[in-house]
């Protein structure tokens, strides 16, 4: 993972004059009344009594920070941190909550400083506000106090106003966002560079050594050439970014394929005939799109029937998509030919950029979220779209954001919505939607993500170690355990069982609970086979733990 400088910068709200007046009122000499805050990801954060607040780094009216100390380095993505501000700024540091002395900035500090590098600010700074209310500071002064504390915040009030407005949030978090993203693109490419010298500096090697074994010398090449030689002397030039390119991508399909071999998923690659859907989808939709709907399918037709890129999708496709899952000109059949066209499409890898593109609109995940109130061939095509889509791994990643949206009043998020297709599927009487709901399970436990941070972790509920199930896994949990009393299979007994292993490892106190409140005890189902043993006993091992 990338890591980045944490900083804390302090800054004296006193400007000078604790020095001077401390003695008169406490009976000792103050260096300064301390304000601090976090920089990190290229931003300064803070809170006041306007809340948590961001801004370019020494933006405020306090100016530059009297002292810059560096904190560490954190390993926190951007977005695990930018949610977790959030969570901050709605709770334990809203505006409403601030008190200059007892719960302000430093304890702010504090709390981000243990989240990122599980590390505290200078304890002369926490122990400042226990000096000043030991004593009997003058009305007049704790106002003066109070109104140097407003040099603290971001912007005039005219900006305060702006910044409160959704437009403008938006955009300062798309900006944040982007400057992110930037950053990382501009890591990865020096990455990508080193890596590029380095393995051309190693093929010159190899070049020079054949060459002087050649000529029947022995002289050691290792030290020869350095990276600087090799590019101002010109014998390798720098890598085009097409090169980059190609390294990168090389380096995500390794990346993909460990991790598919470690544990790969259960997809279902062979249960569309691909031709034989695109025809009936024609036929069944002839004379109710336009001309715009028609080069739609004509794009479909060029990535899935001739094996073209997903670059063949135009922005018009998902548009396209999003009436013919609710215009009801267009019959049940042809919702249903179209996910079975879209299910085969998931197991090609550069699916992603479809799913990317329905970000805005989330046409494919709202039509998913319904699967309760559809017919019984949608729910099935739909099930096999979910599942096919576990079979790359910028794909299933996709099935796992927990960013939401509002759907109908109500906020969803895609994890959301794949538990919900694995759940209904797993539960329902139908023996293809119970074999695909035990393979989407499977898929999600070999998916789960553990967060070792400590200071992450206490975010999440107790004893529970994962960003992404930490609010699913109980339901997930309580669907197999349900699923359990059905008697099923061996085949779907251990793809539920690897399942709630890795749930009971996730959340260590629900799951375990859950397991011995409402059971089925999963010793109950020992001696099915070798591999649904080792499940049991790994659940087994995160009980006692």
């Amino acid at each position: 993972m990338e890591k980045h400088k944490v900083e804390l910068y302090i800054y004296d709200l006193s400007m000078g004059m604790a020095r001077t007046m401390a003695p008169m009122f406490i009976g000792k000499s103050l260096e300064g009344i301390w304000h601090t805050s976090i920089v990190v990801f290229g931003r300064e954060h803070l809170f006041n009594s306007s809340g948590v607040e961001s801004c370019a780094p020494a933006s405020t009216h306090l100016g530059r920070p009297l002292r810059v100390e560096v904190l560490g380095y954190t390993e926190v993505p951007y977005q695990v941190f930018s949610e977790y501000l959030d969570s901050l700024s709605e709770s334990t540091f809203a505006g409403s909550k601030y008190s200059l002395f007892t719960h302000n900035c430093n304890n702010f500090t504090e709390e981000v400083a243990q989240f990122l590098v599980g590390k505290s600010i200078p304890q002369y700074i926490l122990d400042l506000p226990k000096e000043v209310l030991n004593s009997n500071l003058p009305p007049a002064l704790l106002n003066l106090l109070n109104q140097l504390e407003k040099g603290a915040h971001v912007g005039s009030s005219s900006q305060s106003t702006k910044e409160g407005s959704p437009d403008y949030q938006q955009l300062q978090s798309q900006i944040e966002e982007a400057r992110y993203h930037s950053l990382l693109l501009e890591l990865r490419r020096k990455r990508l560079t080193q890596k590029f010298f380095k393995r051309e500096r190693k093929k010159a090697k190899e070049s020079e050594r054949r060459r002087r074994a050649g000529e029947g010398t022995e002289q050691d090449t290792e030290n020869t050439m350095s990276d600087a030689e090799l590019v101002n002397g010109n014998k390798i030039p720098a890598p085009s970014a097409e090169q980059l390119l190609a390294l990168e991508e090389e380096e995500r399909l390794e990346e993909e394929k460990q991790q598919i071999d470690k544990n790969p998923p259960i997809v279902f690659s062979d249960a569309i005939d691909v031709k034989a859907e695109f025809d009936a989808l024609i036929n069944l939709i002839d004379g109710k799109i336009s001309t715009v709907e028609q080069g739609c399918m004509e794009e479909l037709s060029v990535y899935m029937l001739e094996g073209e890129g997903c670059w063949a999708l135009s922005d018009n496709f998902l548009t396209f998509v999003g009436r013919l899952f609710s215009d009801a000109v267009f019959p049940v059949e042809a919702r249903v030919r179209m996910i079975n066209i879209l299910a085969a499409g998931a197991l090609k890898s550069d699916i992603i950029l479809l799913l990317h593109q329905d970000r805005r609109d989330h046409v494919l995940m709202n039509y998913a979220f319904g699967i309760d109130r559809l017919t019984l061939d949608e729910q099935q095509a739909l099930s096999l779209l979910i599942c096919n889509l576990f079979s790359n791994l910028s794909a299933s990643e996709w099935l796992l954001y927990i960013s939401e949206w509002n759907l109908n009043g109500q906020q969803t998020s895609n994890l959301r919505v794949t538990t919900k297709v694995s759940v209904h599927c797993l539960l329902s009487d139908d023996k293809v939607l119970q074999d695909r709901g035990t393979a989407i399970i499977h898929n999600l436990g070999c998916k789960e993500k553990l967060f070792k941070n400590i200071r992450i972790r206490q975010l999440l509920p107790k004893g529970c170690l994962s960003k992404v199930f930490d609010d699913v896994a109980v339901e997930l949990a309580m669907a197999v355990l349900q699923f359990f009393n059905v008697k099923p299979s061996e085949e779907h007994l251990f793809r539920c069982m690897k399942a709630l292993a890795k749930f009971s490892q996730v959340s260590r106190q629900e799951v375990p609970q859950l397991i011995q409140m409402i059971g089925p005890d999963p010793k109950t189902f020992s001696g099915t086979s070798e591999r649904v043993d080792q499940q049991i006993a790994e659940i087994g091992g995160g009980r006692r733990n």
